[in-house]
């Protein structure tokens, strides 16, 4: 038997359960199965750890991908500088590594949308994700800023983001929870209106497909994508983590 599974919280509507449960019935991998292990705290990891012996691979999402590293006896080099962890494998030994596939699945999901002028990003939020986006921005060579909600060292806050910010600014990346279902009325508080044809919109969210966020930015014309690319690409890359 080969046990995977998602650490999350309140992760019923998960894409990777669903996905995963469908590539292994497609590719005839009866001996494997999917789980959502839902945490109300990342203390609760090490129980599921012991009760489930037949793991080999796990997936981490919001709010885990930072408070699992100390659990883990090892990091990949990429999941290290990041800082963030949202794979896990079972080495041969037992022990736990950690991985981080967001940041591929991010910079393979925005390189065919970038133009010479796409110089410079911000990301809105701080979290895992935020960090997964700003290790593959650096990697494309694209200058980047962190939007917070409160101004912390070398962040800027909502507040302060105005038309300028949209001119030197050519790619708006949202890492924040605001507009995911059900909330879907929600969206980040920056200045819609200075969005033009030269500015990408990304959403990290894929539920609902197009998140005020997305709609507001196209509407000024921006181009626009949102997270289940990436989604798909980094859930790939996992099972190659945990196949190795």
């Amino acid at each position: 038997k080969r046990q995977y599974g998602l650490i999350g919280k309140n992760i019923a509507y998960s894409f990777s359960k669903k996905y995963f449960t469908e590539k292994f019935a497609l590719g005839n991998l009866d001996d494997c199965s999917y789980d959502n292990f839902d945490l109300q705290s990342i203390e609760e990891f090490p129980t599921i750890i012991a009760n489930n012996p037949d793991l080999k691979g796990l997936n981490v999402t919001i709010p885990y991908k930072e408070s699992v590293i100390p659990y883990l006896a090892k990091l990949s080099k990429n999941a290290a500088q990041i800082g963030a962890v949202n794979v896990i494998r079972f080495t041969k030994k037992g022990k736990l590594k950690g991985y981080n596939s967001d940041y591929y699945g991010f910079l393979k999901s925005l390189q065919p949308l970038l133009q010479p002028h796409h110089k410079k990003a911000l990301i809105l939020g701080t979290g895992g994700a935020a960090k997964g986006v700003a290790f593959a921005l650096n990697k494309l060579g694209i200058l980047y800023t962190f939007v917070s909600r409160e101004e912390k060292e070398g962040m800027v806050d909502y507040d302060r983001i105005n038309a300028t910010t949209f001119d030197n600014y050519h790619i708006i990346i949202n890492c924040t929870p605001l507009g995911t279902s059900p909330n879907t009325k929600e969206f980040p508080p920056i200045p819609y209106t200075f969005f033009t044809e030269k500015h990408i919109a990304f959403d990290l969210i894929y539920n609902p497909e197009e998140t005020q966020f997305l709609k507001k930015a196209k509407k000024k014309g921006a181009v626009t994508k949102n997270g289940y690319e990436m989604l798909i690409l980094q859930a790939e890359k996992a099972w190659k983590i945990w196949n190795k």
